[in-house]
């Protein structure tokens, strides 16, 4: 849910790439941004430092809602980052002019595209982090493939609903996540702790081409010596 707050920064943020989508980034001034939204210049700088600023003042609003988000209590912590990650893609998925708009503000000016790589950090750091908190024994390794994955798919889905016009769902996205958390942890494992009721687990590797037989003999073996 928006507050007041965030209500009224989302009404800049929108009517100014409105302003910098028709008359270019570089061309519309603080001043125009202010009037278009009916402001004043100083109410502007009271809540963006500048006009990239407010480029991507959603993202703010969205990182935060994350960051509460994973606050809360979570039985499964790999679940609760794709759950954060899929409320960040329904919202641009209800701000969808907002995000369509940037996007083309952002392939006419440099600067803002590599605020955009910054931005996507900020989202992968807070989900890094968090697991870090939930799931001291995981790898950490673990942790970052993770979170990586997670954003890269979301970036992906967004794109093809922003660029491309493809009528990408959450549904989607949840799908897509739900098999990158299974392969988070073993079944069970929401925690990073294996349940009790877990039995021994073999994992043996074969030159390719070896033989069935082979295989079946050097398993029967140590499956044997575990007896």
């Amino acid at each position: 849910m928006l507050d007041d707050s965030d209500r009224f920064r989302l009404h800049v943020v929108s009517e100014a790439l409105r302003l910098f989508s028709a008359q270019g980034y570089l061309a519309t001034s603080v001043d125009e941004i202010a009037g278009a939204a009916g402001i004043s210049r100083r109410t502007f700088f009271r809540q963006f430092r500048s006009k990239e600023d407010v480029v991507f003042a959603d993202h703010e609003i969205l990182l935060q809602q994350a960051s509460e988000y994973l606050a809360e209590d979570h039985a499964d912590p790999w679940n609760a980052v794709c759950e954060a990650a899929t409320i960040v893609f329904e919202r641009f998925a209800e701000w969808n002019d907002v995000a369509s708009r940037r996007y083309e503000v952002m392939h006419e000016v440099p600067v803002l595209r590599d605020r955009e790589i910054v931005t996507s950090n900020r989202y992968e750091r807070l989900f890094v982090d968090y697991l870090r908190r939930a799931l001291p024994d995981a790898p950490d390794l673990a942790v970052v493939q993770f979170a990586a994955s997670v954003i890269a798919t979301h970036n992906y889905l967004l794109r093809r609903m922003v660029r491309d016009g493809v009528d990408t769902t959450s549904a989607q996205l949840r799908t897509a996540l739900a098999e990158i958390r299974r392969g988070a942890a073993p079944s069970g494992a929401g925690s990073g702790v294996a349940s009790d009721d877990e039995g021994d687990v073999v994992v043996a590797v074969f030159p390719r081409g070896t033989a069935p037989d082979r295989v079946a003999d050097v398993v029967r073996r140590h499956l044997g010596a575990l007896g």
